[in-house]
């Protein structure tokens, strides 16, 4: 992270400059984010159908790895996988 300038030392055109900078950057970022949260949510709604499906078949919803992994997280042995929705 950059340091953050003596803005005492800005003249009004530098000062100016740096917000405009910064303004460019926050729009990059939210639309970064943006398009992250459109990507989590198509994948939630993936994973929501293909549960649905399950339970529809009359499948297990949880298997024994889901049970022993979340018993890990819960007694502080293991961190949740990466990519996993409860992480």
């Amino acid at each position: 992270m950059d340091t953050f300038p003596d803005l005492g030392s800005l003249s009004d055109s530098e000062l100016k400059e740096l917000i405009n900078q910064l303004t460019e950057e926050e729009m990059e970022i939210s639309y970064k984010r943006r398009i992250l949260h459109g990507k989590i949510d198509i994948l939630r709604a993936e994973l929501v159908n293909r549960l649905r499906d399950k339970h529809q078949r009359g499948d297990s919803m949880i298997s024994g790895d889901d049970v022993k992994q979340l018993t890990e997280i819960l007694a502080g042995k293991a961190l949740p996988a990466e990519g996993d929705p409860a992480a």
